[in-house]
């Protein structure tokens, strides 16, 4: 099969990006033939045969930011000009998206997002108007909703939001529906009445990662470590629902100055600065200066030449000279990390974030050290204790994690998966031509 997805940028570290390589690779994997077309292309060598590059549909496009700001940010007394716009883009992606579709002969698209969040409100008017207009069979595989994002899309102008609720999500006979996660399975169906396949996020468990190796050997001493000490991770960015207040306030109960905590995130995505000195004012209250440790100038995604030092690592290093991660967050679409983590076969101290954890991952039986609204009582400090005590109880853990985690969150899972979303989406084009010819 012929198969073409849509997105907005590749290449990229965001979820989106990460998930849709290794949708891409699975169906190639699979034996169908897969082309892109995508706004923005970064980090991976296009080839010119299966990528189509729409500059358009970029989210830094200047048509995107133009309605952006319009629709949301800064906009006019009067919505017509904005509104006209939106048609005329729109026109000129679905035209594109045709033309792109013939010319690949392609058998059904895959959209990445594009149909879910309203972040680049043409690109979704122009897919809809084009699976309307030539009957693409589609899969939307949504990540997130206008509705989970508070009033971020809540626009000043009746009709910008009459656009919005027209176009998003993708509302069209030929389309099968794939989510991440069981409560957005529920809200589709609660608010649309659309069924849809909860298809998580994945890893590739046939590839190793975070394994010691002779790469990153130095990297506890680069980081002021010794071999002695207990190593915690937090590698997610430094953004406030991460909650690595938590594990700063963990490593204070521990009472260990052989605990020292790693944190990969930079500052860049903490717009205002403010979550990043609420972290450095809790360092310096529990005296953690010496135990508590930013690694991001270490980096590779982070490394520029102005960085004083002498070798840089990936995220698959960092896990590799772990003892235990720390994911303490409040809220979470999946939660990569999580995942990573069991992939790299290191005990996990995590916090039941809605409105995903325990429904989608917690529930599969799991053994985690689970914190209920990040709260570090005596039990659990007690518990974190004797897995960081007990070098057997931790690959016992790791083991038991890696093994679950594969039968469910690894490549494998995924092509079930999408072997079940392709056959649907061939059922339902086979009933409509049946009933066409039936006429």
């Amino acid at each position: 099969m012929r198969i073409g997805i849509i997105i907005g940028r590749i290449g990229g570290l965001d979820g989106v990006a990460l998930e849709t390589e290794k949708w891409i690779e699975v169906l190639w994997r699979m034996g169908h033939e897969v082309h892109l077309l995508a706004g923005q292309i970064e980090m991976r060598n296009p080839d010119k045969k299966y990528e189509s590059l729409l500059p358009v549909l970029s989210f830094f496009s200047p048509e995107c930011l133009y309605e952006q700001s319009k629709a949301f940010y800064h906009p006019d007394l009067d919505p017509k000009p904005l509104i006209d716009q939106l048609e005329l883009t729109s026109d000129i992606i679905a035209k594109e998206i045709v033309w792109w579709a013939l010319g690949n002969r392609i058998d059904l698209i895959i959209t990445e997002n594009a149909c879910a969040l309203p972040s680049h409100i043409s690109m979704g008017m122009g897919i809809r108007k084009a699976v309307n207009h030539i009957g693409l069979k589609a899969i939307t595989h949504d990540h997130d909703y206008a509705w989970e994002r508070g009033t971020r899309y809540l626009s000043r102008h009746r009709q910008i939001n009459q656009i919005i609720a027209d176009t998003f999500p993708l509302k069209a006979e030929n389309v099968r529906r794939a989510v991440i996660n069981k409560n957005a399975q529920k809200d589709l169906k609660e608010k649309f009445g659309y069924e849809s396949i909860v298809v998580p996020n994945v890893m590739d468990f046939q590839v190793e990662y975070g394994t010691k190796r002779p790469q990153n050997a130095l990297l506890r001493s680069d980081l002021g470590i010794a071999e002695d000490d207990i190593m915690l991770a937090q590698i997610t960015r430094i953004v406030r629902r991460k909650g690595i207040e938590t594990a700063i306030e963990l490593v204070h109960k521990l009472d260990n100055p052989k605990v020292k905590l790693v944190i990969t995130g930079n500052y860049n995505d903490d717009n205002d600065g403010e979550y990043s000195r609420i972290l450095m004012e809790k360092i310096r209250d529990f005296q953690l200066e010496n135990q508590v440790i930013f690694a991001a100038k270490f980096l590779q995604e982070n490394f520029t030449e102005t960085d004083k030092v002498e070798r840089k690592y990936s995220l698959s290093d960092i896990y590799a000279q772990a003892d235990a991660c720390t994911y303490f967050s409040t809220y979470e679409g999946f939660g990569n990390a999580f995942v990573e983590a069991v992939l790299a076969k290191k005990p996990i101290f995590v916090n039941n974030y809605i409105p995903v954890f325990w429904p989608d991952i917690g529930s599969l039986g799991f053994d985690v050290v689970m914190l209920e609204d990040n709260q570090l009582t005596n039990e659990k400090v007690d518990e974190i204790k004797a897995v960081l005590a007990d070098k057997n109880r931790q690959l016992e853990i790791a083991e038991f994690n890696f093994n679950l985690g594969k039968k469910y969150f690894s490549y494998d899972a995924l092509s079930e998966k999408l072997s079940l979303l392709l056959k649907l989406s061939l059922d339902d084009y086979r009933k409509r031509l049946k009933n066409t010819l039936n006429l």
